[in-house]
């Protein structure tokens, strides 16, 4: 029995949310020490999306969003997401703004025609 358990008796529960927070990369590439091959799996308007870097721009999530993205004079991208970092785990991203990813968050990309 570890010394956290000791204080704990049910373990390390209030750990977990730490621990999820942490949690934004698979088990793929651990332990090379570099971090340059760990990936985050996030969710991009209902797809599955794989990406390396722990935070992503409006941009990055407009190209992730759609292969052909809209263009335009009045075209306009809102971009909301939940499952995120502890402190804001939801909101909406701005144009020119990022946003810190981990394992499981959902993003929301939609374009719009101000026209």
């Amino acid at each position: 029995m570890t010394d956290d358990q000791k204080h704990h008796p049910h373990g390390r529960d209030e750990d977990r949310d730490r621990d999820d927070d942490r949690d934004h990369e698979d088990d793929r590439g651990r332990g090379n020490g570099k971090g340059h091959d760990k990936t985050i799996t996030i969710i991009v308007n209902g797809r599955e999306k794989t990406v390396t870097e722990r935070e992503l721009s409006a941009d990055d999530l407009v190209k992730l969003a759609f292969e052909n993205p809209p263009t335009g004079e009045f075209i306009c991208f809102t971009i909301t997401y939940r499952r995120g970092m502890g402190n804001k785990p939801e909101g909406t991203l701005e144009e020119g703004e990022t946003v810190k990813v981990k394992k499981g968050m959902i993003f929301n990309v939609t374009a719009t025609d101000k026209s």
